[in-house]
């Protein structure tokens, strides 16, 4: 059976990006053109000719256009299966024309969200004509090519040249499948939307929408598939950044980048991290981005190397040149001066990302993670403790500068895998010790990293030697507490809440260590 020839078009369209030259070019190959609204007043100033759409349907528009396309004329006409004798009798007998050819993007209800708009003006931009005739014309892709995506109209026009002014049936499917999953996304996040604003966090049916940004190269591994998806949601970070140079990010890239800056939008201060396999190695605030920098280096300089490095302040010269000392896969960072990008770009394979704001670690927000038969929903770990929340539970008090320390080793050890050790001495991480079984194998691991960087930089004593150590959650036996004291440190910041708690106070009071209980704990698996 041939395939159809394109004779009729319906367009209509909020986003105009080429419009003009799509129906010029349907026009050329002599097919007539229906629209509505400002897609017709576009077409016809052009100066190419356009029926409207309330002239085919002999109805006008009403109800302040909310009705417009739902009409038979318009849904017979994508409904209606050529070659089906009763189909085609029933269009005869009630004047439907066929529509061969659909153009539609939806009224822009995420850009209105994301804007901030009122729930009127979101209310307003939810489109109904335009997914009925999607959903229609995709059911009847035998009959009817759907275009929802400004990108494809290369695509179409390319098969009608070579295809005699038909498109094929590989494309029409591929096409139907593109205008489903736009209609679900555009869906998905009117529900999101609607349940947030009755505080519905847990509604019976979850729909998740996100659109493409890239495939990658591989996934983890190279024998694993993978692609990059945005959700539309204008927050901060990996996957709205603009890439300045470098290669194609990887997986494993954008995974490790998005840890990076999570962490380091935690901070007021000039702060620096560097991370290697979603774990950092090095974090640290500063006077200045430079010497942020490299307090963070000094903690693990071994592991940063091949690392991803971020800043919560512009990129400058002076940073710039120390971290090209060192090769690092990623810099991201809310910008860059001109100095420090023409530093960079010396390095062809370093990708120089910018986000142009940090993200907000207030944000209530949800993460979604999958598992066999389902998802894991809640919540990001948007909890942070200040010096009101702290419960001193030692007999001796912390002093100032520990307690400064405590809540900066804190903040970090919620970015770092559980079990977290995180020791701290004046605003620098000096030993990290994450994702063990184990919380007194991370406290000795951290320790021994500290040893091995003092050693390398020919210190007479490792850093933890008068810092402090935060946990992510409670110590359940002392041991990981005295480990962390013969590695040196005079402080200690913990959930708590442990049936052994009185056991871990009586360890820290005998070893002359400070200990504050914080109520709240930062698992992260």
């Amino acid at each position: 059976m041939a395939e159809p020839v394109i004779r009729r078009a319906l367009i209509s369209v909020s986003d105009k990006s080429g419009l003009i030259d799509f129906a010029a070019f349907l026009v050329a190959q002599g097919v007539e053109l229906l629209s509505t609204g400002g897609s017709a007043k576009a077409i016809r100033e052009a100066g190419l000719p356009v029926k409207d759409v309330s002239e085919h349907t002999g109805f006008p528009e009403m109800l302040d256009g909310r009705v417009k396309t739902l009409h038979p004329k318009v849904h017979g006409g994508l409904l209606g299966i050529r070659g089906n004798a009763r189909h085609e009798q029933a269009m005869a007998a009630h004047g439907i024309a066929p529509i061969d050819l659909l153009v539609v993007n939806l009224y822009p209800f995420e850009a209105t969200v994301a804007k901030g708009a009122p729930w009127d003006d979101c209310i307003e931009n939810i489109d109904i004509g335009g997914p009925a005739m999607i959903r229609a014309a995709a059911k009847n892709h035998e009959d009817v090519a759907v275009v929802v995506d400004t990108e494809d109209y290369t695509l179409v026009m390319d098969e009608m040249r070579a295809h005699g002014g038909a498109t094929t049936k590989a494309t029409r499917v591929k096409l139907a499948a593109t205008a489903y999953a736009r209609t679900g996304a555009y869906d998905a996040a009117i529900s999101g939307w609607m349940a947030a604003q009755i505080g519905d966090t847990f509604p019976r049916r979850v729909a998740v929408g996100a659109e493409l940004k890239q495939t990658l190269r591989y996934g983890e591994n190279p024998h694993q598939q993978a692609a990059l998806y945005v959700t539309g949601k204008a927050r901060p970070g990996v996957a709205t950044a603009e890439q300045l140079q470098g290669k194609e990010l990887s997986f494993n890239n954008i995974n490790d980048t998005d840890a990076a800056f999570e962490l380091v939008s935690e901070f007021e201060e000039p702060t620096v991290a560097i991370i290697k396999h979603a774990n950092p190695c090095g974090v640290a605030s500063g006077a200045s981005m430079k010497e942020a920098y490299l307090k963070a280096l000094s903690c693990d300089p071994v592991s940063a190397f091949g690392g991803i490095i971020a800043l919560n302040r512009p990129l400058t010269a002076e940073t710039a040149e120390e971290i090209s000392k060192l090769f690092t896969e990623v810099v991201i960072a809310p910008d860059a001066d001109a100095d420090s990008r023409a530093i960079f770009a010396k390095k062809k394979n370093l990708r120089l990302l910018l986000t142009h704001g940090l993200a907000d670690p207030a944000e209530q927000a949800m993460t979604l993670r999958t598992i066999a038969g389902g998802y894991l929903l809640q919540g990001r770990d948007s909890g942070r403790v200040s010096l009101a929340d702290l419960k001193v539970v030692t007999k001796r008090q912390p002093t100032r500068q520990e307690l400064q320390d405590l809540l900066f080793a804190f903040r970090v050890c919620k970015h770092v895998k559980s079990n977290a050790i995180i020791y701290v001495k004046d605003g620098v991480t000096v030993g990290i010790g994450a994702g063990q079984m184990s919380r007194v194998d991370s406290s000795r691991i951290a320790a021994w990293k500290s040893r091995e960087a003092a050693e390398a930089a020919k210190l007479d004593q490792p850093g933890t030697v008068g810092s402090v150590v935060a946990s992510d959650a409670f110590f359940p036996f002392a041991d990981g507490l005295l480990a962390a004291a013969d590695a040196g440190a005079t402080a200690i910041i913990q959930p708590g809440g442990s049936m052994r708690d009185a056991e871990v106070i009586a360890a820290a009071d005998e070893k002359g260590l400070a200990m504050v209980f914080t109520g709240m704990r930062h698992f992260r698996h």
